[in-house]
C-alpha cells in the first residue's frame, strides 16, 4: 500500500506567524527605544498599578460603579480604534489619534476615582508633550533625503530624472509626522528613471522656505509637495494660500494630483 501524505490541508492554508512576530517585535522595540512611546506606556501602566494597589480602599458599591465606567471607556475606545483604523491613511496618524483618545479616557476615569489623580495624569501628559515628540517614519523608500542646496543643484545642473517630486516637511510638525510615510511608500511604486522622489526638512533650513514659496508661519504650509520638471515647478499640493488639512493628504490624492500613474505608464511605454 502507498502511504498517505501525512500533511493535512490545514497546513496549506495555515497563517505564517512570522509577519505577526515581526510586527510585535517592532512595537516592543518602539516602546523601549522611543521616549515618546515609553513614557506614554509607563503613564498608562501606572493607572493599573494604582488601581490594583488601592482596590481594597473602595467600598463594593463604588468598585462596581468604577468597573462599569472602565468597561464603558474600553468599549468606546475599541469602537473609535476600529473606526480610525478604517479611515486613517497612515499608522502614524492612527497611533497619534489612539494616544489622544487614551489620554482623554484615562483622565476621565481618574476623575471618577479622585480629582487629584486626574490632575497627576494631566501633569504627566503635559510633561511628555513638552519634552518628547512622536517620531516620524524613518524609512525613505526610494526617495532621497536632500538639503535645499542639494535640491537646487539637482534642479539647475540636471540629473538622470526629468521630474522630481519633493516633499517639504519639518520634523517638528505633527502634521508632517502623521504623513511622513506617504511619499516614501509612493516612491517605492512610482520611482523610475523619469521621475525621482526627494524629501527636504525645512525644520533644519527654515531660511530656505521662502525660496520655494512656502510659509512657516502660523499655520504653516507643511507638508508641501512640489513636482519639478527640468528645474521648473509644475504642480504643488496644497496650493498656495490653500486651506487644505493633513487629512486631505493621502496617497490616492497625491497620485491623482501629480498624475503618478501617467508618469509610470509613460516610462513603461518608453516615452
Amino acid at each position: 500500500m502507498v502511504k498517505k501524505d501525512k500533511r493535512s490541508n490545514n497546513n496549506e492554508t495555515s497563517v505564517d506567524p512570522v509577519p505577526y512576530y515581526d510586527i510585535t517585535m517592532n512595537i516592543l522595540f518602539a516602546i523601549v527605544s522611543e521616549p515618546y512611546y515609553l513614557f506614554h506606556f509607563l503613564t498608562f501602566f501606572s493607572y493599573f498599578s494604582i488601581r490594583i494597589s488601592t482596590s481594597n480602599l473602595f467600598n463594593p458599591q463604588f468598585s462596581t460603579y468604577l468597573l462599569h465606567r472602565e468597561l464603558q471607556a474600553l468599549i468606546a475606545f475599541v469602537t473609535l480604534a476600529v473606526v480610525k483604523m478604517v479611515k486613517e491613511e497612515t499608522w502614524d496618524g492612527f497611533v497619534a489619534d489612539m494616544l489622544l483618545f487614551a489620554k482623554l479616557f484615562l483622565v476621565g476615569i481618574a476623575l471618577v476615582v479622585d480629582y487629584h489623580l486626574a490632575l497627576w495624569f494631566m501633569m504627566a501628559f503635559v510633561v511628555i508633550y513638552l519634552f518628547t515628540q512622536q517620531p516620524a517614519y524613518m524609512g525613505l523608500g526610494s526617495a532621497t533625503q536632500l538639503t535645499p542646496l542639494q535640491l537646487e543643484s539637482l534642479l539647475t545642473e540636471g540629473g538622470t530624472s526629468r521630474f522630481w517630486l519633493v516633499e517639504f516637511r519639518s520634523s517638528l510638525s505633527s502634521s508632517c509626522i502623521r504623513t511622513s510615510r506617504i511619499l516614501p511608500e509612493l516612491s517605492i511604486t512610482f520611482s523610475n528613471k523619469n521621475i525621482s522622489f526627494g524629501v527636504v526638512d525645512l525644520g533644519l533650513f527654515p531660511n530656505m522656505a521662502g525660496r520655494f514659496g512656502i510659509s512657516l508661519g502660523v499655520p504653516d504650509q507643511l507638508p508641501t509637495y512640489i513636482l519639478f520638471e527640468n528645474a521648473e515647478e509644475v504642480f504643488r499640493f496644497p496650493e498656495m494660500h490653500s486651506t487644505a488639512k493633513y487629512s486631505d493628504i493621502t496617497k490616492k490624492r497625491l497620485c491623482q494630483h501629480f498624475e503618478l500613474d501617467k508618469h509610470l505608464l509613460d516610462y513603461i511605454g518608453g516615452k
